[in-house]
């Protein structure tokens, strides 16, 4: 069986030969197509997402709390009215 220190000399050598070559340049010009595409294709990170999430569930919130006082503020004024009315 192959030591741990054996599989770890032989992956080096092997990122030391790629990086060497023209694979190093391939992988590189690979990751700046792959990115630009992503750029336009308008796609965002895992961490931007969840960032955008909570921003718009909290803003949900506010929105509910807002109808709510809506609601109370319109009974409210309707309330008033119709006393007056009365009057």
């Amino acid at each position: 069986m192959i030591s741990t220190e054996k599989l770890n000399e032989i992956s080096n050598k092997i990122k030391e030969v790629v990086s060497g070559s023209p694979l190093g340049d391939v992988e590189k010009n690979m990751h700046a197509l792959l990115k630009g595409v992503f750029t336009k294709m308008e796609l965002v990170s895992r961490e931007e997402f969840e960032v955008q999430a909570e921003v718009l569930r909290n803003t949900r919130q506010k929105l509910e709390q807002l109808e709510i006082k809506l609601a109370a503020l319109e009974a409210l004024a309707q309330a008033n009215s119709t006393t007056e009315q009365a009057k």
